[in-house]
């Protein structure tokens, strides 16, 4: 919508589309109030986007380029009397830093293998950009000549897929013959060979998360999507496996009962050791209180487990640190419990698409009832009410005045001079890898994997990595795509380089066993956590929703916006669920459907009196 097109007066003007700000914007119109949602950027979802390869090589870019000071236009006579000025800011790039991109496979299609190449920082980016730019041009084409790219793209996936299987039946029989190693070395190569020019031309086909979380089956994302019927707008898929990183190799977490009876890893005593610690981990005990203050791995000891055991429980079923204390501990561990079985062996369910089509699912939902959406559009300044303290309006990018009721802002777009921060900003460390295999090969093609790795050395960060197939629709068939997150202790390479370097085969490591990096992206983004959202020098009018935080879930940014709404509609069901299609019935068709609903009940009784006559007779004719 052209900003000369905007009306002047809404209930609620909401700046940027990260999840907690499409979450508000969805249960405000979802009451009947009247919402503006705007959003400076190119695209939905701020800090919790999910971009094509291509898109990102552009975001990338765009970060690495030195932020250019913009001169803030003099809108001071919009201001009435009695009215202050609130500027806002005009660009987040100190939320993202230290971005380092590489790229270890060949430039070009070659039929023999081409030596590795590195591009790092500045110079990649910019190349990568360039051989972008013609891809990017290819989304202004019609219609019909995208639908046809589309199943030319689907008939390509289909072929591969089709080539791949009886490859992958082919190694297995050829492991039954005298010397399958040569066949094997000879094939896999040429299989696996995937060039950087290839990564572009399939670039449509990724859909690369900034923000890697995943979703509990219980949690307060997944119910809020179910009581508001959002998820009829999303497809998830469960993720498949546990995974775990210890003594060198990647194995699999027996979590459900299920998966402990099938565990090759774990003998028959400690299979029931297990089975009956999960069990007394249900309910909350005078003995396990016993412990509260003192660390959970001493009390893991003292429930004589394992030395595997503890290992599985502390990082990856409570995925926690040694140090935790045993109470927080024991809740980690009975939310995981809670959320087993609802949807699959694991807690844990995916969005098909990445996660950045979460918060496009609420703002979908907003505009259904009726909220107004403008990307490439922004709030330059706020009016005050010196009286009041409250804000009256806004004045957008372009000069317009916007009356509003309430305002709701990514902190991104608030000065450093007016947000309150509990502690110093923190950072989270994140890499995205693109691979050609699966970093625990298994029968199956389609395992989405969610892997625990404990710090290299002590005191070091936990990471967590998720690995996600083709099927998520999140990369092209025969790679994968692998995040990488944990709490800064430097840059984003310095934290993560070196468990990637163990875990996968780069040119660092090229004796390594393991799935081959093709291309990654290292970087730096801001912790929301230490943000508080009260208390900031603002309007009594005007909220703050931080981005992305460092938990696994997503409960931050859900437990967030239902504040936010509940402070200005306290009477309000919070995001009551939508109605379906079918039973929406528009003005002018009451009638109409009160008399067609009055005909079927007439045809009905009709039937009935018929079969009732048809009995009658029988009985006479007996």
């Amino acid at each position: 919508m052209a900003a000369e097109d905007l009306p002047s007066e809404f209930d609620v003007v909401i700046l940027g589309t990260g999840l907690a700000e499409s979450v508000v914007a969805a249960a405000f119109s979802r009451v009947g109030q009247k919402v503006l949602h705007l959003d400076r950027r190119s695209h939905y979802a701020a800090h919790w986007a999910s971009f094509t390869f291509n898109a990102l090589l552009t975001w990338i870019q765009q970060h690495q380029e030195e932020p250019q000071p913009e001169e803030l236009p003099d809108w001071s006579s919009l201001v009435e009397e009695g009215e202050e000025l609130i500027p806002l800011s005009n660009s987040d790039s100190a939320s993202i830093r230290n971005l380092q991109v590489f790229c270890f496979t060949s430039e070009e299609d070659e039929e023999e293998d081409a030596p590795n190449t590195t591009e790092e920082e500045r110079g990649g980016a910019d190349e990568e950009t360039q051989s972008a730019d013609p891809k990017d041009q290819e989304t202004n084409q019609n219609p019909e000549e995208e639908e046809e790219e589309e199943e030319e793209e689907d008939t390509t996936q289909k072929e591969v897929e089709e080539e791949q299987a009886p490859l992958t039946e082919g190694e297995e029989s050829e492991a039954e013959q005298p010397t399958p190693s040569v066949a094997q070395s000879q094939s896999e190569p040429t299989r696996k060979k995937i060039s950087y020019a290839q990564l572009l031309k399939e670039g449509r086909r990724f859909n690369i998360d900034l923000v890697s979380k995943l979703l509990f089956s219980r949690g307060s994302l997944v119910d809020l999507l179910i009581k508001s019927n959002v998820s009829r707008y999303a497809e998830f898929k469960n993720v498949t496996r546990i995974l775990t990183y210890r003594h060198g190799q990647v194995e699999q977490v027996p979590c459900s009962r299920a998966d402990v009876f099938a565990s090759r890893q774990l003998s028959v005593v400690e299979k029931r050791k297990l089975m009956r610690f999960l069990t007394s981990c249900v309910e909350e005990t005078e003995e396990q209180r016993a412990y509260n203050g003192r660390p959970y791995l001493e009390f893991l000891c003292d429930q004589k487990l394992g030395e595997n055991l503890q290992h599985f429980l502390l990082h990856s079923i409570a995925m926690v640190t040694e140090d935790t204390p045993t109470e927080d501990g024991l809740a980690s561990t009975r939310h995981f419990l809670r959320c087993l079985g609802r949807y699959g062996n694991t807690p844990f369910l995916f969005p098909v698409y990445g996660l950045g089509e979460i918060p496009q699912c609420f703002c979908r939902m907003c505009a259904v009832f009726g909220g107004i959406y403008c990307l490439r559009h922004s709030v330059s300044c706020l009016l005050v009410d010196k009286k009041s303290n409250r804000c009256k309006a806004v004045i957008d990018s372009r000069g317009q005045r916007i009356s509003c009721g309430h305002f709701v802002v990514e902190d991104g777009f608030v000065g450093a001079d007016r947000k309150r921060r509990a502690t110093p900003t923190r950072f989270l460390s994140r890499v995205v890898l693109i691979t050609d295999s699966s970093i625990l090969p298994s029968s199956s093609d389609q395992q989405v994997s969610m892997v625990t790795v404990p710090p290299v050395a002590a005191g070091g960060p936990v990471v967590t990595m998720v690995e996600l197939c083709p099927s998520t629709m999140t990369c092209m068939p025969g790679t994968y795509l692998v995040h990488l997150t944990c709490q800064s202790v430097g840059s984003a390479f310095e934290d993560l380089s070196p468990v990637v370097t163990r875990m996968f085969c780069t040119p660092q490591s090229c004796d390594q066993a393991g799935p081959s990096v093709l291309w990654c992206l290292y970087f730096n983004m801001a912790d929301a956590s230490g943000l508080e959202v009260q208390g900031h020098d603002l309007p009594s009018n005007v909220f703050v929703c931080s981005g992305p935080d460092g938990a696994l879930g997503l409960e931050h940014a859900v437990t967030q916006a239902e504040s936010i709404f509940q402070k200005i509609l306290p009477d309000e069901d919070f995001c009551p669920p939508a109605p379906n299609p079918e039973d929406i019935i528009y003005d002018g068709e009451i009638s109409s459907s009160t008399t067609r609903k009055e005909e079927g009940e007439e045809e009905e009784g009709a039937k009935q009196e018929e079969v009732l006559e048809e009995k009658q007779s029988l009985q006479m004719d007996e």
